[in-house]
């Protein structure tokens, strides 16, 4: 279990953190022509995602890699499933259900993480 944690916890952190960063550093007029829903969030907004999505990305690695406070990384995953149910939530709103599936795909792993690292496989603090 802890060796599927570890792969999934990768896999989860790298994809916040791309994803994240192509919020943060591309032109805003850019963004909004690549990501249906862009015109309807404003820049800051959407900055403020970027941000989220990579400190989560990095939070639910680093804090388990170095054993330094690896308490933070379940916390870390449950960040980023709060914030996939928050975008599932806009895009029902806005009728686009076909983005659904992205959502879920992104927070399922994340919430397995969550719960992983939580009750099944956690990770001990340096002594």
């Amino acid at each position: 279990m802890n060796v599927a944690l570890w792969i999934v916890q990768v896999l989860v952190g790298a994809s916040f953190v791309f994803s994240g960063a192509g919020k943060i550093y591309w032109p805003y007029s850019e963004l909004i022509k690549a990501i249906p829903w862009g015109s309807a969030v404003s820049e800051p907004m959407f900055r403020f995602i970027g941000v989220s999505e990579v400190l989560g990305g990095l939070g639910v690695i680093l804090p388990a890699a170095t054993r330094i406070k690896p308490w933070l990384t379940p916390l870390a995953a449950a960040g980023l499933v709060l914030i996939m149910v928050l975008a599932m939530i806009f895009h029902i709103v806005r009728g686009e259900f076909y983005l659904l599936p992205w959502n879920i795909g992104f927070g399922a792993p994340a919430l397995f993480v969550a719960w992983g690292r939580w009750k099944r496989a956690p990770i001990a603090s340096r002594a």
